[in-house]
């Protein structure tokens, strides 16, 4: 029993090889670190547990990660995402096959996804939406009231689920989108739930984007 303590002990104070930070999200409250490993890409708070480790500091070009006693500086990647390859058209019919339930018009959108599809989209896309995205925040009496998507990457798995460059995000499945922590900190419920709403104002309009997950 103690030796199999000791594998495990070590194991998790093993730093996992491709550690890479592709994105910082700084805030007073929550700083957030988006972390890379192999392809599968994390976004952490200060003090939660990422990749068997556990991320301690978050600065404008570098996160740190405490692996045991000792502790890893990641310095943020300068490198940039390769684009996500062209699907084949035969898939492209495949990805779309059974979505008779999407919607469209000047109010909503609802659309069907595959989950598995989902996820593995974003493995892949993740880098690349969090360099080419550029997000601003909207103001009304001194407070953030939503975040305007000012650019959104083309052929990207945002454009298909529905929104649109311009769009103003004000609420995600009920919560309030008040600041870029408030966006970050959904993800975990996110990651499991069957259904995304976003609240958005399109041309100053109210529109919904809605999509299922099976």
């Amino acid at each position: 029993m103690f030796a199999l303590a000791l594998i495990l002990a070590a194991a998790a104070s093993a730093t996992p090889p491709g550690l890479e930070l592709v994105g910082v999200v700084l805030s007073r409250d929550r700083p957030v670190a988006i972390i890379r490993s192999g392809a599968r890409t994390r976004s952490v708070s200060v003090g939660e547990r990422v990749f068997g480790g556990r991320l301690v500091a978050v600065a404008p070009g570098s996160a740190t990660v405490e692996y045991g006693d000792h502790r890893v500086e990641l310095p943020l990647s300068s490198q940039p995402p390769e684009p996500s390859p062209a699907r084949p058209a035969a898939d492209a019919v495949a990805a779309t096959a059974g979505r008779s339930e999407d919607v469209s018009d000047a109010t909503r959108s609802v659309k069907t996804m595959r989950r598995a599809d989902v996820e593995k989209r974003l493995a892949g896309e993740i880098p690349r939406i969090l360099a080419e995205t550029s997000v601003i925040p909207v103001r009304r009496d001194g407070r953030v009231v939503g975040l305007t998507l000012s650019r959104v990457p083309s052929d990207s798995l945002l454009l298909e689920a529905g929104l649109s460059a311009g769009d103003v995000l004000t609420r995600i499945n009920g919560t309030e989108i008040d600041g870029m922590g408030a966006l970050v900190g959904l993800w975990p419920r996110l990651q499991f739930a069957s259904e995304l709403t976003a609240d958005v104002l399109r041309s100053g309009e109210p529109f919904t984007v809605h999509v299922n997950l099976r």
